[in-house]
């Protein structure tokens, strides 16, 4: 105990999913370097369209830059109906957060927001405030067995799902075993679905740093065989696909959903507003989270402003405009990728990787872009890989043509290959 006592951390062994001390180490320069360069923790001011009114002071001092750094693919976050929703919703209730457990006392409008959503993607919804605490709450479930009929899953997970899917890998081992397999390796995980009872894989449906999209067909097809349990958090998909925007995923499911299938999702990014939800196929399954969910047991629901604002966005998803706005990100897209070419390019997402390698030179590319009136993400360890730096560009339907087409340029200038070489092999595995 006593040779234990005198280790330092470095010389700690890394723990089986956590290695937090080297991630911090190696990659706080390159934080450090951003953060110098001004492209992290910035503050401003959404004005039209995407265009923000960037730092902070009076407004007419403030320059004005293009952002395609945030995830509003639809650009509903600006919306009138989204920010009446919020402003009407706390003015009905003369309040915005209620501290209080959800298993005692709810607002009648978050009644209202899950009964929307419920019909609008066929499923069982329950609203979070984020989509981590959804999947927090969901995770220690799923690995004890409860939604898996009392048999606890060997419990799977994409190399690449999202920190707010793997960050639960402890817990969750605390509970079952626990492995990771490569991303979208389908062989491999039908050979733990022959060599276990029971399986549950957990993967992202869009990925949101390379990686492209989860093969829901192939996923669909071993759950018909094995009576695989799928845990999709489709964060990035949700809205952009489906008649009433029901994501990527749920759009490849049948009406009904079934048992043994949870799709988690957010309402912060194309559905325009804020907050998570889980869209659940049995009313057991349902009880069972509105009881034992602890984000649920606890006074951690969403807001009123949150729930205002994703009824707002609800009224847009029953109409027409949906399907305009979802034609004119497609339509934006392909402006993108007729000028750069990279591995997403031909897909129907609206996240684009651009591969720079060095993390010092991705850092001033970004610096360079936001010179020139462009605000991208800049991407490193342990974002991605360490070595496979690089740009980050999120396109909306808000986008003007021009504004992609000058960014476009800008990229070409600074990039002398801009072949987006990353692949999803690269991708840096989460803390």
């Amino acid at each position: 105990m006593q040779q234990e006592a005198q280790l330092s951390n470095e010389d700690r062994p890394a723990g089986r999913f956590r290695n937090t001390a080297y991630v911090v180490n190696r990659s706080s320069p390159h934080f450090d370097a951003a953060h110098a360069a001004g492209l992290m923790a910035v503050h401003g001011r959404s004005t039209i369209g995407r265009g923000i009114a960037w730092g902070t002071g009076p407004l007419d001092s403030r320059s004005q830059v293009i952002d395609f750094v945030r995830c509003s693919y639809l650009g509903l976050d600006n919306h009138p109906f989204v920010v009446a929703g919020a402003m009407e919703a706390i003015q009905a209730h003369n309040s915005l957060h209620w501290s209080c457990a959800r298993t005692r006392l709810n607002f009648d409008l978050i009644a209202e927001l899950e009964t929307a959503l419920s019909e609008l993607f066929c499923a069982r919804v329950l609203a979070f405030s984020t989509v981590m605490l959804a999947n927090f709450g969901a995770m220690p479930l799923l690995a004890s067995g409860q939604l898996t009929g009392g048999i606890k899953p060997v419990v799977v997970f994409d190399r690449i799902a999202h920190i707010s899917l793997a960050y639960h890998k402890p817990v969750i081992a605390d509970e079952t075993r626990v492995e990771t397999i490569a991303h979208n390796d389908i062989e491999a995980l039908e050979h733990l679905c022959r060599e276990h009872p029971v399986v549950a894989y957990v993967c992202d449906g869009v990925y949101s740093m390379g990686g492209g999209t989860a093969p829901v067909k192939e996923l669909r097809r071993l759950q018909e065989r094995y009576g695989l349990f799928l845990y999709i958090d489709d964060a990035h998909g949700i809205s952009l696909f489906g008649r009433n925007g029901e994501g990527f995923a749920r759009s490849q499911f049948p009406k009904v959903l079934g048992q043994r299938t949870i799709i988690a999702a957010s309402l912060a990014k194309g559905f325009g507003a804020s907050g998570g939800m889980l869209m659940l196929g049995t009313g057991e399954h349902e009880a069972l989270l509105r009881r034992y969910s602890i984000p649920y047991a606890f006074s951690v629901g969403p807001n009123l402003a949150a729930v205002g604002a994703a009824l707002g966005s609800c009224r847009i998803h029953r109409s027409e405009e949906l399907g305009e706005r979802q034609k004119r990100l497609a339509q934006r897209i392909e402006v993108f990728d007729r000028y750069v070419s990279t591995v997403e390019q031909g897909n129907s997402l609206p996240i684009r990787m651009i591969f720079v390698g060095s993390e010092a030179k991705a850092i001033a590319i970004a610096r360079e872009l936001l010179d020139a009136g462009f605000y991208t993400s800049v991407t490193f360890f342990p974002t991605v890989a360490q070595g496979m730096a690089g740009i980050r560009v999120c396109i909306t339907a808000d986008h003007e043509v021009t504004d992609i087409e000058r960014l476009c340029h800008c990229i070409l200038e600074r990039v002398s290959d801009a072949t987006g070489k990353q692949t999803a092999a690269s991708v840096s595995p989460s803390m």
